[in-house]
């Protein structure tokens, strides 16, 4: 198939762009390169594929609706995945403008080209922290998510609510992918993992907020890949059992669905922690602080609609994941113990 996948500079672009071509799909990535974290990094995850014969790589940022339905008309992609985004709870809070350019008015582009260019599928990140201040463990996708608490979970909010309007208006079939706490090789600097990994190594304390009492579903890389091409391959449908007295948010009478996917394991963060350090071969201070602004004590993915719909079956123990990220960490940073 001819997909076009935005972010493929990104963690979980790169990822999936490398198993796309894998599997013989021809790829058209695009990615605007930013600097919210060391592009060095960026350009050494495309360097794995961007030779590849099956591959195309456009450096554009989805704000530029010229160059977005340039590459849709050079391209002429029958799925698409929109993984690009400005991610981040914290960095939300400092800069709110880089969330709507990227988020909505990116997002809003990806909606209009596919609408014009028939699109068969597109499938786009969400994020776990639609869930906001909700309690109920775990989340589910039947769960109401009106209480989000940062600008980031707002804008993943209203990428769902933006996709089902085409999806009503326009028959373009859209699925949504809240993402649960993605880790492994090739990570992105701004999140846990990383930034543990970085003060262990290095005999550094580390700020552990919520006094340690956060858990998170974390999610092995592999595992976010399967189930992203599963459900590209898996085009969404009207659900014929919707009912519009009591609608589900999960569903829709239009080609519209938003699943979890995460690892359905929750992990203390104490426990991610602990790993680390065993991987790293040495333990370190841990500074217990207030819980930041913007974050949630608990993250747990309800993943049944997932499994149910397409079979996704996450399998990378934790124990797993961690020690295969430490060997990439150390490969690519070049520390040893």
């Amino acid at each position: 198939m001819r997909i076009l996948v935005t972010g493929t500079a990104g963690f979980i672009g790169s990822a999936l762009a490398e198993r796309l071509l894998a599997r013989g799909d021809e790829v058209y990535g695009i990615d605007n390169h930013n600097d919210y974290y060391d592009p060095t990094l960026k350009e050494a995850r495309l360097a794995r594929f961007a030779e590849h014969p099956n591959y195309t790589h456009l450096r554009a940022d989805l704000a530029d609706a010229d160059a977005v339905n340039r590459a849709f008309g050079e391209f002429r992609p029958q799925r698409v995945v929109n993984l690009a985004a400005q991610a981040g709870v914290r960095y939300s809070l400092k800069n709110p403008q880089a969330y709507v350019q990227s988020n909505l008015v990116g997002f809003v582009n990806i909606l209009e080209a596919c609408r014009h260019g028939k699109v068969e599928h597109l499938v786009y990140a969400s994020s776990s922290s639609v869930y906001g201040a909700n309690r109920k463990m775990p989340f589910a996708i039947e769960d109401a998510v009106d209480h989000p608490v940062s600008l980031y979970a707002a804008s993943k909010k209203a990428n769902e609510l933006m996709a089902h309007t085409y999806s009503h208006l326009y028959d373009l079939p859209t699925t949504g992918l809240r993402f649960f706490t993605v880790y492994g090789p090739w990570g992105r600097p701004d999140m846990s993992p990383m930034l543990f990994a970085d003060r262990i190594s290095r005999g550094k304390p580390i700020d552990v907020f919520n006094y340690g009492n956060h858990s998170r579903d974390f999610t092995y890389i592999d595992d976010i890949v399967e189930g992203v091409i599963r459900t590209l391959d898996h085009i969404a449908l009207p659900d014929a059992a919707y009912d519009a007295l009591q609608p589900s948010p999960g569903t829709s009478s239009a080609p519209y669905r938003v699943y979890n996917i995460g690892n359905d394991q929750p992990v203390q963060l104490l426990r991610f922690i602990e790993l680390m350090e065993q991987n790293l071969g040495r333990t370190v201070e841990k500074r217990l602080l207030p819980m930041q602004p913007g974050d949630v004590p608990d993250t747990w993915a309800d993943v049944s609609a997932l499994r149910r719909d397409v079979g996704y079956s996450p399998n990378t123990p934790i124990e797993d994941g961690v020690a295969r990220f430490v060997a990439w960490y150390r490969e690519y940073f070049q520390r040893g113990e």
